[in-house]
C-alpha cells in the first residue's frame, strides 16, 4: 500500500490526478536502480520502458560506425526518459540510453500500462501530456539548431540545468551542442572573458 510520502511524490509528478489514479499508476510502477555506466535501453531494444528520473542522469546517444558517439539528449532529476523510437514509432531503438551517474528511476512498462491509461480519462490525459512533452522536447532540440548559435545553445543548457557542466564530460556536452570539445572550450573562454568586463 502507498504511504503518505509516496502519495505526495506521485501527486507532485502526476498533477491533476486523484489518489485512486495514483494507486493505479503505483500498481504498474516499480523502482529501478542503475549504476553509473549501466545501459538502460540498448540499441535495437523494442520494449517500451517509460521512467521518471528520481535521482541521477541519463544520456541518450548514437554510436556511429567509426566508433564515434553523438549525444542526442540528457535527462536528469524530475524528467521522464523513454525511447522515442519504441514509444512513439513502435520500432527498435536506434539510440543507447546510459546512466552517467548512479540513477534511481520510477519505471513503467508502457505497453502494459496502456489498457489502464485508456480506461481512465484522467490517466489518458496524463498520457497525452507526456507524449506532447516528448514531441515538444524533440522539436525544441531541432529548433535550437536552426535558431540558436552553439554559444546560445550552451547558455540555454546551463540556464536550464546549471550544474550539468560539472556532471557531464565535455565530449558529451560538445556533441549534444553539435560542436567539438575545442569549440566548447572557446565558448567557455569567451563567456568567461565577457563576464569579467
Amino acid at each position: 500500500m502507498l504511504n503518505a510520502e509516496e502519495i505526495s511524490f506521485y501527486l507532485s509528478v502526476f498533477k491533476g490526478l486523484n489518489p485512486m489514479d495514483i494507486y493505479d499508476i503505483f500498481k504498474l510502477a516499480h523502482t529501478r536502480k542503475l549504476a553509473a555506466g549501466d545501459i538502460y535501453i540498448a540499441e535495437g531494444a523494442t520494449h517500451q520502458k517509460l521512467a521518471y528520473i528520481r535521482k541521477g542522469l541519463i544520456r541518450a546517444y548514437y554510436l556511429k560506425e567509426n566508433g564515434d558517439e553523438f549525444t542526442l539528449l540528457l535527462q536528469w532529476e524530475g524528467k521522464f526518459i523513454a525511447s522515442h523510437d519504441a514509444i512513439i514509432h513502435q520500432r527498435p531503438s536506434r539510440f543507447i540510453y546510459q546512466a552517467l551517474e548512479d540513477t534511481v528511476l520510477m519505471e513503467v512498462d508502457y505497453e502494459k500500462a496502456l489498457p489502464v491509461l485508456n480506461n481512465n480519462p484522467r490517466l489518458s490525459s496524463t498520457q497525452a501530456s507526456f507524449l506532447r512533452g516528448m514531441l515538444a522536447e524533440s522539436m525544441a532540440r531541432v529548433e535550437s539548431f536552426i535558431l540558436l548559435s552553439p554559444e546560445e545553445r550552451y547558455l540555454q543548457l546551463i540556464r536550464e540545468k546549471a550544474d550539468i557542466v560539472n556532471r557531464v564530460p565535455d565530449k558529451y556536452l560538445a556533441t549534444l551542442l553539435g560542436i567539438t570539445p575545442v569549440s566548447l572550450s572557446r565558448i567557455r573562454k569567451r563567456i568567461s572573458t565577457q563576464g569579467k568586463r
